[in-house]
């Protein structure tokens, strides 16, 4: 077989999981060559650039907080179940003081700035949080509460600060990327992936190129906001593709590490795999339409959990959300409301059919608009401010609710036992933690829709967890029989994670850097073996 191209490793999509993946084999001395359908970052650079660690890191130690590997085993335990072995849980967690100095070195800023109250995502004052469930109901009760959600340093949402110095320095170190290329098949010889066929624009004029990386910039933020919007930008983009593409193959002797994403922004497999998760976003580029994971699949490769979605319905901030009571169609309360959002939106997705309304008095609005300037970023502002503006508002609760098209009984009900528990100092129905219950007593009452939609004011943005299945030791895709596939890996949301039952803040950036080192390091063993 003739090869325009020949590496040790080579890694199919190059944002933070592909570039950990690549840093790993070139520091065990293979070649790496990665490529991008874009230029690199994916869903990495739109993200918040929240890494999920704990355990004791150093930005935990500055700041103060006391944590234990302990604590941050038990509280992963139950919020992320059985999604992979005890044993590599224990690891992600051993090691997860070290990922934080690993990303130092190279460069990812961090900040030992504590927030002092909850809330979905911090200010650019803040740069240690709660990212997760640790303080709800349930949660509190297993592991003293401690924050992990550590933030790339940078203002906004600083995903490009976790992927950026991360990028920068796999280039010093000699990893190459060829970007605005494609891959489209695997090339397998005797049961082993040896390389991949692909679709480049690396031959194409530079207006060409320079052209279809802006519509890919566009496409990718604001694009994501704009459904519409990323349509005609993605046909604009297939064009030029379609005319300026050219098929090349590429040898990788060590192995393939697929690390593409996941497939928010494939509407036949969310419709297949995940259908109760519609109306929302797709938080992810247009890269995430599970291209990797179906490469893996025509590999023989299984897969698990494709209909585990996480879907981010954040009622905070303002933090006095947090006292608000979340209900569906019947009046009934869906879940504790001081969980992740996440698992807001799984309950409601599941539970409700995706409606959902949130339940004030007069008071805690009062305090959670008072609360919006000090402790939201201008996106969560935007979203804070058009859910006001579309709430509906009554003296009573049977008004508000037939103004919702609520069961009046229903909610009168759930009112009654929410209260009569706070006043008795029982504990709370939904098991919220008493800090967070507020009575809701004074007129009028508000209810504001946090329903599962499309809404650009108020929008809901998802991501997929399932993948494909991997040996939790090298990363290796596994077939149905549950044998590895010789040369071929997978990272990141392309494969299953640490995160693919229950995500927070800060799990799937974290996972992408722990798998992704893993098959780095794995792919360049075997091209050493070779070597030898």
């Amino acid at each position: 077989m003739t090869w325009d191209t020949s590496v040790d490793v080579l890694v199919v999509g190059f944002g933070v999981a592909g570039a950990s993946a690549a840093l790993e084999a070139v520091a065990a001395g293979s070649s790496v060559l990665a490529i991008d359908r874009a230029l690199g970052g994916g869903a990495s650079t739109i993200s918040g650039g929240i890494y999920y660690a704990g355990g004791g890191t150093v930005i935990q130690k500055e700041a103060g907080v006391e944590d234990s590997p302990e604590a941050m085993l038990a509280y992963l335990n139950r919020e992320v179940g059985d999604a992979v072995t005890p044993q590599t849980l224990r690891r992600f967690v051993d090691e997860s003081p070290a990922s934080i100095d690993w990303l130092r070195s190279h460069g990812v800023p961090f900040e030992a700035s504590l927030c002092p109250y909850k809330t979905s995502y911090p200010s650019n004052k803040h740069y240690l949080y709660f990212s997760g469930s640790e303080s709800a109901g349930g949660f509190r009760d297993i592991a003293k509460p401690a924050p992990r959600g550590h933030r790339a340093k940078g203002r906004g949402t600083s995903g490009k600060m976790l992927y950026g110095p991360l990028a920068k320095s796999a280039e010093a170190k000699g990893v190459q990327l060829l970007g605005q290329t494609r891959a489209d098949r695997l090339i397998i010889e005797d049961g082993r992936v040896i390389g991949v066929e692909v679709l480049t624009l690396r031959d194409a004029p530079a207006g060409v190129r320079r052209r279809h990386a802006t519509l890919g910039s566009l496409s990718s933020k604001p694009g994501v906001y704009a459904p519409q919007l990323r349509t005609i930008l993605d046909a604009l983009i297939a064009k030029i593709e379609k005319k300026h593409a050219k098929r090349i193959r590429i040898q990788a002797r060590g192995g393939v590490i697929l690390s593409a994403g996941g497939f928010v922004s494939n509407r036949e497999m969310m419709r297949t795999h995940a259908p109760a998760y519609k109306g929302g976003i797709p938080l992810g580029t247009s890269g995430d339409d599970g291209k990797g994971i179906n490469l893996g699949i025509e590999a023989g490769g299984a897969t698990d959990k494709l209909g585990n979605v996480s879907a981010w319905r954040f009622i905070v901030p303002p933090s006095a959300f947090l006292g608000s009571i979340l209900v569906g169609e019947s009046g009934a309360r869906i879940v504790d409301e001081s969980r992740y959002g996440a698992a807001l939106g799984q309950a409601m997705a599941e539970k409700s059919s995706g409606i959902g309304w949130l339940l004030a008095d007069s008071e805690l609005v009062r305090e959670a608009k008072s609360q919006i300037g000090d402790q939201s970023m201008w996106f969560q502002r935007v979203q804070t401010t058009g859910m006001m503006r579309t709430a509906l508002r009554g003296n009573t609760i049977a008004e508000v609710a037939r103004k919702a098209g609520i069961d009046v009984a229903g909610l009168q009900a759930t009112v009654d036992a929410h209260n009569s528990a706070a006043a008795a100092g029982q504990p709370d129905p939904m098991g919220k933690p008493s800090d967070f219950v507020r009575p809701i007593l004074s007129a009028p009452f508000t209810m504001y829709d946090v329903s599962i939609k499309p809404n650009m004011m108020n929008p809901c943005p998802m991501l997929t967890l399932g993948g494909l299945v991997v040996d939790e030791s090298s990363g290796m895709v596994k077939n149905e029989a549950g044998e590895g596939i010789p040369g071929l890996y997978a990272a990141g949301r392309t494969a299953v994670g640490i995160c693919s039952n229950s995500y927070v803040s800060g799990l799937s950036l974290a996972d992408c850097v722990f798998s992704g080192r893993r098959a780095g390091q794995h792919a360049a063993a075997f091209s050493t073996v070779g070597k030898a």
